[in-house]
């Protein structure tokens, strides 16, 4: 049985507060919320701080403050059952709080935060693994080794970002506030993320997400989906954010952003440039599904093969923005079809465009029928 180390647990009341006692205690200290993610890795030696410094008892860092038209303001510390379930996100900003609803398990989303969403470690098949396991393959270069076993030959880490609401913020064009020494900066939340699996946070040391601030709603439209072994619990292994501004049927503004493909939310410029000025007509959902498909470079280091992931981008791309052309829900079930009335499968949510299938006979399936890999669990 794997148990937490031993640490002590500071409880700040202001975000002040919290911000000195990371100054205090530096590099040994960390950061902890509803702790979902941050718990497991510390039983796994993932992380081993002395310190952690909570958050939950920081009540300016929970609710949501604001209006669609004004724009939103979350507080980090805000469960994803809050943001999934609060009206004007549901309502206005539907993709975050589909992304939110989509994380985990219900008993998870109760305790895990926005913000700890936001900051998730990404994720790898060599590092999610036990202590024991991690040894007996001489780790690897995110903890205790200095080799990627995902690309030997790589000078950086490529574990990958799976935060569900990471890209679709990133569409939403949402910014962050971080809180530190230096007092409070406010920016996109581009700029928050970095390509490199280790130092995959431009955060500075010390410094804690207060907020997000969502622009004001002004008649975008967002969808997001996931694709992922079980309908529950799973980490996923591709997430497609779309985000339309529209003006009656013609696209005025578009953002198109990939998750779990990368060490970043990966978006897709080219693919969402088509779409501005242009009617949402099968013939365009088909071509931006084509470029966006290109910039999505999963590696093989989470579940699912990673052709298969790549495959998916198109599908998911189209059926997010058909949802989105017909005022339908996005989804990844089998009702839910591609442009040109052809059916996204015949039995599973997961075929290929063009009739192709990519499973057998179910979901859980890879391409030309083959059973998919060892999941790591969703903390």
């Amino acid at each position: 049985m794997m148990r937490l180390p031993e640490f002590s647990y500071l409880a700040p009341v202001s975000v002040g507060d919290a911000v000195k006692l990371m100054a205090d205690h530096g590099p040994a200290a960390m950061l902890v919320a509803g702790g979902t993610d941050l718990y497991p890795n510390m039983k796994r030696r993932q992380f081993e701080p002395s310190v952690l410094v909570g958050l939950r008892g920081i009540r300016d860092m929970s609710g949501v403050r604001g209006s669609s038209k004004t724009g939103l303001i979350i507080g980090a510390g805000t469960s994803l059952t809050a943001v999934s379930s609060h009206p004007d996100v549901a309502r206005h900003y539907s993709g975050l709080a589909t992304a939110a609803g989509l994380v985990s398990s219900p008993q998870l989303r109760n305790m895990g935060t926005l913000g700890g969403n936001v900051c998730v470690d990404t994720r790898c098949n060599y590092y999610n693994q036990s202590y024991e396991w991690r040894k007996a393959v001489n780790f690897c270069m995110k903890k205790d080794g200095d080799i990627c076993l995902v690309a030997p030959g790589s000078s950086r880490c490529w574990a990958v970002s799976s935060s569900d609401t990471a890209p679709m913020l990133w569409s939403l064009g949402a910014q962050v506030r971080l809180a530190g020494p230096k007092g409070e900066r406010l920016i996109p939340i581009s700029a928050l993320y970095q390509d490199d699996g280790i130092q995959y946070l431009s955060k500075q040391p010390g410094e804690v997400l207060t907020d997000i601030v969502l622009p004001p709603y002004h008649g975008w439209r967002s969808a997001y989906l996931k694709l992922r072994r079980r309908g529950s619990f799973d980490f996923p292994v591709l997430g497609v954010a779309v985000a339309l501004r529209m003006d009656g049927e013609t696209v005025r503004e578009a953002a198109i952003t990939l998750g779990a493909v990368a060490s970043q939310p990966r978006p897709a410029p080219e693919a969402a440039a088509l779409l501005v000025g242009q009617r949402l007509t099968p013939e365009l959902i088909a071509a931006v599904a084509d470029a966006a498909f290109k910039p999505g470079k999963p590696l093989d280091n989470t579940d699912l093969t990673h052709p298969y992931r790549k495959k998916m981008i198109r599908v998911f791309v189209a059926r997010a923005l058909y949802s989105l052309a017909h005022g339908q829900p996005a989804s990844t079930n089998r009702s839910n079809h591609l442009p040109h009335g052809e059916a996204a499968s015949t039995n599973c949510p997961n075929h290929l465009p063009h009739g192709e299938a990519a499973s057998t006979n179910c979901p859980n399936h890879l391409a030309h029928g083959q059973p998919a890999e060892g999941q790591v669990e969703d903390q």
